[in-house]
């Protein structure tokens, strides 16, 4: 496709409404009368009252439970009337109270760090060896981290005999996953939000301020930034923020995800091979679709989000219109627009909400230019047999309907200064080729 295709989007004369996304070819039907819902935002009937404790302890992500989890990589708090960021901290450091948002190991490896061993014959960093020695040196750093080892064992299915029997040097070698594991964590210190009195008042990302919002997604580039560092055979870093357990949430408790690949994924280099064909592809099928089309929902001089087409869930997508393709390379103003963008869309939709926060940008060792982007796909619908067989998904709810369940709710929230900086659905000046990722030839 060399030109802007109308037929992406067919309204039938009964009212279904067929979609296609342009890059995947995924095919989705709304079709009439099917369940819909509206954004809710109260107390749900099933809701029960929380015992409010200080430090929260409700789930292993919270501060009241660090024992839990393996050693902090990096963590931040206030100190010195801002915020300070501590890299690679001892069991006394990391175990204290007050840090804002953590990075941990993921306890258990997507990609784990055998993968990388015995597939690449990665070792640990000088920089994340040396930290294991400190960290392994002192009797509560050690006790810390073999405590962690056990709990890893006994959710593996091991009895308490069976753990007793593990041999120690084996145990010393699984905690290397902890100091230089390619699979982490970033995790917000709040388990609920302030005030809450009920077990639905979570902490979602809409929740947090948007300058605690700007300072997640700081944290968790930093996160990049160094796992690509520590370990030189890592392509590509998957990252994603599942929210609540219809979403593959482990825990209700906010935190975003970063797994290091060897590869691109089937998917994105789909999309690589097209953007190779028509560089502007992003902006024809995306943003100016998006804009021809009143699918708009918010924008400001540095990102854009609409609702995106041919997904197998609603879905919100975000774009950068920064000349650098890689989250890491966005200015302190880019990534401050990008973050306020992104996080309007995530208040618009409530914490009660499931759903998938999922980050696209250009791979380490790609030369083809695509935009950074994010998509938020709301969990709502489970696909059935009519799409495991056709290939067809349906979704409850139809482009336009997503967009003005939406709209109202940005110019609500920006009313109460919930918001950071942006302009609304006909407010936006949607020019066209706004995404100037294009421009970028070459970037390191």
């Amino acid at each position: 496709m060399d030109r802007i295709d109308r037929t992406m989007v067919r309204v039938m004369p009964d009212g279904t409404e067929k979609h296609v996304n342009p890059f995947t070819g995924t095919e989705v039907w709304f079709i009439p009368g099917r369940k819909s819902r509206p954004i809710f935002t109260g107390i749900p009937s099933t809701a029960q009252r929380i015992e409010v404790r200080q430090p929260e302890d409700y789930c292993n992500f919270c501060p009241g439970r660090q024992m839990n989890t393996p050693p902090e990589k990096t963590h931040i708090i206030f100190a010195e009337g801002g915020r300070l960021i501590r890299d690679r901290l001892q069991a006394e450091e990391g175990l204290a109270e007050g840090a804002l948002f953590r990075r941990i190991a993921n306890l258990f490896e997507i990609v784990t760090i055998d993968y990388w061993k015995k597939n690449f014959n990665y070792r640990l960093s000088d920089t994340n060896r040396s930290w294991k020695e400190r960290y392994l040196s002192t009797d509560r750093g050690r006790a810390h981290a073999l405590s962690v080892v056990d709990l890893k064992l006994k959710y593996s299915g091991l009895s308490e005999e069976e753990i007793q029997r593990f041999p120690q040097e084996r145990k010393y070698d699984l905690t290397d996953a902890f100091f230089g594991g390619s699979h982490e964590l970033v995790i917000p210190s709040r388990h609920y939000r302030s005030g809450a009195e009920w077990d639905s008042q979570l902490c979602s990302s809409g929740e947090l301020t948007p300058e605690e919002h700007f300072d997640y997604f700081r944290f968790t580039l930093a996160a990049m930034s160094d796992i690509q560092a520590n370990n030189r055979y890592v392509r590509y870093i998957a990252v994603y923020q599942n929210w609540l357990k219809e979403a593959g949430a482990s825990f209700d408790h906010l935190h975003k995800q970063l797994c290091g690949l060897d590869e691109w994924g089937v998917s994105l280099e789909g999309e690589l091979n097209m953007a190779y064909r028509n560089p502007n592809m992003y902006n024809e099928y995306a943003a100016n679709f998006a804009a021809y089309n009143n699918y708009v929902l918010c924008e400001n001089d540095h990102a854009v989000a609409f609702v995106d087409l041919g997904h197998r869930h609603p879905s919100i997508a975000i774009y950068s219109k920064s000349i650098n393709c890689r989250p890491c390379n966005h200015t302190e103003e880019e990534l401050r627009g990008f973050s306020d963008v992104v996080h309007a869309v995530h208040v618009a939709s409530g914490a009660n909400i499931s759903c998938n926060e999922e980050w696209y940008y250009r791979p380490f060792d790609s030369t083809i230019p695509i935009p950074w982007h994010i998509l938020i796909k709301w969990r709502i619908n489970i696909a059935a047999g009519f799409e495991g067989g056709t290939k067809i998904y349906v979704n409850p709810i139809s482009l336009t309907e997503l967009r003005d369940k939406l709209v109202p709710r940005l110019f609500e929230l920006r009313y109460q200064g919930r918001l950071g900086r942006l302009l609304i659905a006909e407010e936006c000046p949607v020019r066209p080729n706004s995404l100037l990722y294009y421009k970028n030839d070459f970037e390191t």
